[in-house]
């Protein structure tokens, strides 16, 4: 939690740093912990697994942009969004029913959901692992905190977010 009225946006990397910095202690070297119930010593060690958040805390941090048409980290760049007529905004309603299993009554729904349209499309390939390291093996210049608002990677929001 981070206390006061207002969030820390792109420097929130200055208040998660003393946290990456004991978890990468933690998960690499341990640290001498006394079990009460053993009455010995022993080398914990740990990782966090996963954070509970919001869409907005989701996008400080994990340096996903949460805005666009390119918003839904589950999509990537597979993207069903469509621009709503009033306002020219990007909406993901009814993007999702693809996830479903294909013969889920919500998928045949042209009611409660677009009209007229019958969801076939399957869901995303899953990204894999190897996948996944060549993207973050390849970063470009990053710069933190406040100054990160004025640079743009490549394509961005063209192709991905």
């Amino acid at each position: 939690m981070i206390p006061g009225p207002k969030s820390p946006g792109k420097s929130l990397d200055v208040y998660l740093q003393p946290l990456i910095d004991e978890l990468k202690i933690l998960w690499d070297i341990g640290i001498n912990t006394f079990d009460a119930w053993k009455k010995q010593n022993f080398i914990m060690k740990a990782a966090l697994m996963w954070t509970i958040s919001d869409f907005p805390a989701y996008g400080m941090l994990s340096g996903w942009s949460t805005h666009g048409k390119f918003a839904c980290p589950y999509c990537m760049g597979d993207i069903k969004s469509f621009t709503l007529k009033s306002g020219g905004k990007p909406c993901w309603f009814d993007c999702h029913r693809r996830f479903l299993p294909i013969n889920h009554s919500f998928r045949c729904d042209q009611c409660f959901f677009k009209k007229s349209v019958v969801e076939n499309s399957l869901p995303p390939q899953e990204v894999s692992g190897i996948d996944i390291i060549n993207q973050v093996n390849q970063p470009q210049k990053v710069t933190f905190g406040l100054k990160s608002s004025k640079q743009k990677q490549p394509d961005f929001g063209k192709t991905h977010n």
